[in-house]
């Protein structure tokens, strides 16, 4: 049976198993390789994709989760809150390896659309649950506050 959802603005089915990972749906049928495999355990981030506007580990939704659902990727994430922190991320050389920053991006970006204003115990909490092995949590806290300022005005 075939999970129809939208992905990145588009209308899409994927005829798998429904306890497949949305993550290998994601890599592995549409080939959308910016969200990473880092744990498989929901412990890393990296595989952070938005379902329905809420950030989402997509190493352990299953497929089925996702039917008539809207699941949108580090490849068509968009707006205003987006294209600050991109901005923000190149400004500051945020990424080292570039492993996580895809899931570090989405999750800061959900976060920027949820609190414009984070406080840095916003930050912190919201990006809790993504682990950067170059440890440039100082530079992501700092691009947060960045993009949040350049949103202001």
């Amino acid at each position: 049976m075939a999970i129809r959802f939208e992905l990145n603005g588009k209308e899409v089915s994927a005829d798998v198993e429904p306890d497949t990972p949305l993550l290998w749906v994601l890599r592995d049928h549409f080939w959308l390789t910016g969200t990473k495999f880092g744990c498989g355990i929901a412990q890393c981030g990296a595989c952070t994709v938005h379902l329905n506007g809420l950030t989402r580990r997509s190493c352990i939704t299953p497929i089925s989760r996702v039917e008539g659902g809207t699941v949108t990727t580090i490849e068509g994430i968009s707006g205003e809150e987006a294209r600050a922190i991109q901005d923000a991320w190149v400004a500051l050389d945020v990424p080292q390896c570039g492993f996580c920053q895809s899931g570090q991006v989405m999750s800061a970006t959900a976060l920027l659309r949820e609190i414009p204003k984070p406080t840095d115990e916003n930050i912190d909490q919201a990006m809790a649950g993504n682990i950067c092995r170059c440890a440039t949590y100082v530079r992501i806290r700092k691009a947060i506050h960045r993009a949040s300022d350049s949103l202001e005005g």
